[in-house]
């Protein structure tokens, strides 16, 4: 572990949403370019960054064996992105051999991280059967929020937009909401959040309800529209008392188009989402939107476990 303490400047830090991340690469995600904007990512209120590289074994049957200077050589490639660390921000390199789900479980709960950034690409369910991913196998496993990340994003944003992408992080968030146990889970973790925090960076939310064209109507009750709209209203009640500028819409359609819709159309920082499987693990073969976002969604995803 190598870890950076030395104040080189003092900056006026505002609090994020979360404080300690676990910001992991495999050096081919373009996540590791975050480590060139540790000034910016303490702008952004984070008071420690722990950057996390996996040496993976050949076989899930093979046991892991250190290799001191494939470990030092990773290590350093990171540690000469590392640029200037303001005063009160911490900042560790970990290398590790093994399984990397396993390996950035254990290293989350060592380091109390209170989210996990890592990078997957767009995927189909094929190509995540024949391939894996380690995205998914964290989801399934974790009780850390992850925000999600696209490879092909981050490896062509420009320095200047990639310093302002790790301020404003979450700063506005997209929040899909039809009511349910699961989204009044994910409204209750962000509003707890922002209450342990008064200086969260989180400025504005968009809640969208879709109702889904594909239910039957004499199933979506009589009225469908008004009912979300005044559950909506009753969510912007709530979230009064947290300062924050809170938008609401209602519409009818595909729940996963419509999301990636009002991504693309209005200004979010990252989709907000959670598992629908209160109390359980993810069934990644049972239809779930949740999993088509994390799969299909360009945007960045801030995904909160269910309750285990």
């Amino acid at each position: 572990m190598l870890l950076l303490g030395q104040a080189l400047s003092v900056v006026t830090q505002p609090e994020t949403m979360f404080q300690r991340a676990l910001i992991c690469t495999d050096f081919s995600d373009g996540v590791y370019r975050l480590a060139q904007f540790v000034p910016s990512l303490a702008a952004g209120g984070f008071r420690q960054l722990v950057f996390f590289h996996n040496l993976s074994v050949a076989t899930e049957r093979e046991i892991p064996r250190s290799n001191p200077e494939q470990i030092e050589a990773k290590r350093k490639q990171l540690t000469d992105l590392l640029r200037e660390v303001p005063e009160g921000v911490e900042v560790k390199v970990e290398v590790q051999v093994g399984r990397a789900s396993d390996n950035i479980l254990r290293l989350a709960k060592a380091t109390k991280s209170d989210v996990i950034i890592l990078g997957t690409p767009t995927r189909t369910l094929l190509e995540e059967k024949l391939f894996g991913s380690t995205t998914m196998q964290m989801a399934e496993r974790t009780e850390v929020p992850l925000l999600i990340l696209r490879p092909q994003l981050i490896s062509t944003y420009t320095t200047e937009e990639l310093d302002l992408r790790c301020r404003h992080l979450f700063r506005y968030l997209l929040v899909p909401y039809e009511g349910s146990p699961g989204a009044d889970y994910l409204l209750n973790q962000i509003k707890q959040q922002v209450q342990t925090n008064p200086n969260s960076v989180l400025e504005r939310i968009r809640f969208l309800w879709v109702i889904d064209e594909s239910v039957r109507r004499e199933l979506r009750g009589d009225q469908p529209k008004q009912a979300a709209q005044t559950k909506l209203e009753q969510v912007q009640k709530d979230l009064a008392a947290l300062d924050l500028v809170v938008n609401t819409s209602v519409v009818e359609g595909d729940p996963l188009k419509e999301i990636l819709a009002a991504a693309e159309v209005h200004d979010i920082g990252a989709i907000a989402t959670c598992s629908r499987n209160l109390g359980g693990v993810i069934k990644w073969s049972v239809p779930s939107l949740t999993r088509e976002l994390v799969r299909r969604s360009w945007h960045p995803l801030l995904f909160y476990p269910s309750a285990r």
